[in-house]
């Protein structure tokens, strides 16, 4: 390719700038404008994901609900909480078969689920992912049919704390999933989502609990859902400044939108459902369905603004340079110091 390959066309390779010397003190001075991001005839660099919205962000959102929903159940049944308890199980149950159905709704066949537990491969998430959902399902399952029918007490309350001993990992391995791959937004925010996924999770399972069970029982939910709300609004600010240019993603367009109101109704339902919710049940309800509804926008927003990254060229050349200047500059500084260190060592 005469035009200098894939440097030339975004500007990083050096035949592509002319300079001429002179302006002031024997500096250069470009004679042409700054590069513009853009790719071979104005396609994008990466294929736009096929996945669909409501499969894969929901996929996301009600992996993290069951979850968290489990590990606040266990809590419940270890205070003596039964009617929340009995709520956050069947809650699970519920959301880790929906999260099921639209993971292989979007595989296309259910039986590319089940190939996937023919090795075990710790270096995929997407296989890791389905051992945790293979041990957590049957737990989650078992611990809400003993809570609603009564029988086996006992065998229900193992599956209990089986399910909260793998709910965590059932609301964060999603995280990786999806920064574990091209996507520029979905990578940058690697560091971070495991957290904000995690936290949005308890935001849904605390509003959950407040809509399900009375004022009297749902105390460890209305705190749920104070402390999982205002973490996962601050982690998500943290996130977007430490991205950098990707981070333009989660405040523009349909991203945006979403994320502008994840943010509201996490808040409104932490303080509404959190605080009010102590004594009011219309204040439980409202602040349980904002809590739940910010969640969702929140696994939307990250989805959607994921998409829109794959599209703009500059999302994922401008992160590569970057990457390569800091390399550079480490190498330069580790050379630097190791002559510095050989010099301090003839002199002495």
């Amino acid at each position: 390719m005469s035009d200098g390959g894939f440097g030339g066309r975004f500007g990083g390779g050096g035949s592509g700038r002319h300079r001429r010397r002179g302006g002031g003190r024997g500096g250069e001075e470009l004679m042409v404008p700054e590069a513009e991001f853009t790719s071979y005839y104005g396609r994008p660099i990466l294929h736009k994901p096929k996945w669909e919205p409501l499969d894969i962000a929901g996929y996301l959102f009600l992996g993290g609900l069951a979850g968290s929903s489990s590990v606040l159940a266990a809590g419940a049944t270890a205070t003596g909480r039964p009617a929340l308890a009995r709520a956050c199980k069947v809650g699970s149950l519920v959301a880790i078969s929906g999260s099921v159905v639209a993971l292989v709704h979007d595989l296309g066949r259910p039986e590319r689920f089940t190939n996937m537990l023919r090795t075990v491969k710790p270096s995929s998430p997407m296989s890791v992912g389905s051992w945790i959902l293979s041990a957590y399902g049957p737990a989650a399952g078992i611990a809400a049919v003993t809570s609603v029918t009564g029988w086996f007490p006992r065998i229900g309350k193992l599956a209990t704390f089986a399910a909260a001993a793998t709910g965590p990992a059932v609301a964060a391995y999603t995280a990786p999933l999806i920064a574990d791959t091209a996507v520029p937004t979905w990578h940058a925010g690697h560091r971070e989502l495991p957290f904000l996924f995690v936290s949005s999770g308890a935001t849904a399972a605390g509003g959950l609990g407040m809509l399900a069970a009375p004022v009297s029982q749902a105390g460890p939910a209305r705190r749920a859902a104070l402390v999982g709300g205002l973490t996962e609004v601050a982690i998500t600010r943290v996130m977007e400044r430490r991205m950098g240019l990707p981070g333009e993603t989660l405040r523009q367009g349909k991203a945006g939108t979403l994320m502008r109101a994840a943010e509201a109704l996490s808040i409104g339902g932490a303080l509404v459902g959190g605080i009010g919710g102590r004594w009011s049940r219309a204040a439980a309800v409202v602040g349980g369905l904002a809590a739940m509804a910010g969640s969702a926008c929140t696994r939307f927003g990250i989805f959607e603004a994921g998409v829109a990254s794959t599209q703009d060229p500059k999302y994922v050349v401008q992160p590569q340079r970057e990457r390569l200047n800091e390399r550079a500059a480490q190498a330069a500084g580790s050379s630097s110091g190791d002559a510095q260190g050989r010099a301090d060592e003839w002199a002495a």
